[in-house]
């Protein structure tokens, strides 16, 4: 079997590729928040794995204590808020136009731009105790991937609480919405998900990836539709609110927001 290994940009992931099996592992400690730097090396890690034939299946982790808190709160300024989007959604395209077999393993927090991550791989494991959600709503902000997908994986009311209350949710909990595969016993997760790497790697790698294209939890042209809109209006709506502008501000200034409605 042959191995190799290679760190990207900054140290952010790390890449491991075992044959037909590509590992993915998030590397920014303690809580893997996803930064620009971040997203760039991904992009270089996904592009990587997708130059290799030999690959079928794509494993994404976080290493250390989370599998990610989110995008950083930083990111989300008025003079850096689109950059960023563009660069994370372009990720969110990356992994949904890939023929490889995506997996994501989940432990610890799994919140806002990293459950987004998380949810539109095709598989999704999840300790029971993972803490997933959507806190954006109280930044005064949105996530505009679980606004535009979520609702197909787990139904439109429930996706609304989860998005319009910001609340969090145990894995045991999504995967019984139907927003994980299948949730574990923390120390069974490696195992869980180990297992199901080799019942696909024992599969047609041609077969797996037609069927994949066949079987997404949504129309592609929806998903590239519904995301560019809700792009268009997070940029043209809601970063001109002050409101957005004060939650991220209370945020990084560690205090309490002061809500105007404006």
């Amino acid at each position: 079997m042959n191995t190799v290994s290679a760190e990207s940009k900054l140290s952010r992931t790390f890449v491991e590729i075992e044959g037909s099996l590509a590992r993915v592992t998030l590397r920014n400690p303690p809580l893997n928040v996803i930064d620009i730097p971040m997203m760039e090396g991904l992009a270089q890690a996904l592009a990587q794995v997708e130059s290799q034939s030999s690959v079928a299946v794509i494993a994404l982790s976080g290493e250390g204590k989370a599998f990610s808190a989110g995008v950083d709160i930083a990111a989300h300024t008025p003079d850096l808020v689109e950059g960023m989007l563009t660069r994370f959604h372009g990720l969110m395209h990356s992994l949904l136009a890939t023929k490889k077999i995506t997996m994501a393993s989940v432990h610890g927090l799994c919140l806002g731009g990293g459950a987004e991550l998380a949810m539109v791989c095709d598989l999704v494991y999840s300790s029971d105790d993972a803490e997933w959600g959507f806190p954006e709503i109280k930044l005064g902000c949105f996530p505009p991937v679980a606004c535009t997908a979520l609702a197909a994986l787990i139904g439109q009311k429930k996706a609304a609480e989860l998005i319009l209350t910001g609340r969090s949710i145990t894995g045991k909990e999504a995967a019984e919405m139907g927003l994980v595969t299948r949730a574990v016993g923390d120390k069974q997760l490696d195992s869980a998900v180990q297992t199901c790497v080799g019942q696909l790697l024992r599969l047609s790698p041609a077969a797996l990836a037609v069927a994949k294209k066949a079987s997404y939890a949504w129309d592609s042209m929806h998903l590239d539709k519904g995301l560019a809109r809700a792009e268009k209006i997070y940029f043209e709506d809601l970063m001109k609110t002050e409101d957005a502008q004060e939650g991220i501000r209370a945020f990084l200034e560690k205090r309490p927001p002061k809500w105007t409605g404006r």
